[in-house]
């Protein structure tokens, strides 16, 4: 990849899971992470009052965020992963799934292309480092 991350931006319409209920969509969260191979590094939510959920799960790769209106059957998701160990598109695959969503809107960034100069920059930050563990 000549990026440094991916991240998928979707617009979850029609859930029929219970968006109100925290501790589903955080299980959901979490369990799109482990489907995906990512390690869970923290965790952590919010119960909006009367009703509305937001998740965040923080992985060594990146982070998984989720935003419910359960009056509408809607969720903003945010997969975001750096690297080529983790698959988002597997996150996203299991949570459309988990919460039911009847319909998606979505956008693929791709984060981080580097131009050739960034590249070589990089590789010399990098050498310093590679010298002094010898």
């Amino acid at each position: 990849m000549n990026a440094l991350g991916r991240q998928i931006v979707a617009d979850f319409h029609g859930c029929v899971a219970d968006l109100n209920d925290p501790m589903l969509v955080m299980k959901v969260m979490e369990q799109a992470c482990e489907a995906a191979g990512a390690t869970i590094v923290s965790r952590t939510g919010h119960h909006f009052s009367p009703y509305g959920v937001t998740a965040v799960v923080v992985i060594a790769e990146s982070h998984l965020t989720i935003h419910t209106w359960p009056e509408f059957g809607y969720a903003a998701v945010d997969f975001f992963t750096c690297g080529e160990s983790v698959n988002p598109w597997v996150a996203f695959e299991y949570a459309k799934k988990a919460l039911g969503a009847a319909r998606v809107e979505l956008h693929e960034v791709v984060r981080g292309v580097l131009s050739e100069d960034e590249k070589a920059a990089a590789a010399a930050y990098e050498q310093p480092i590679a010298t002094a563990a010898a």
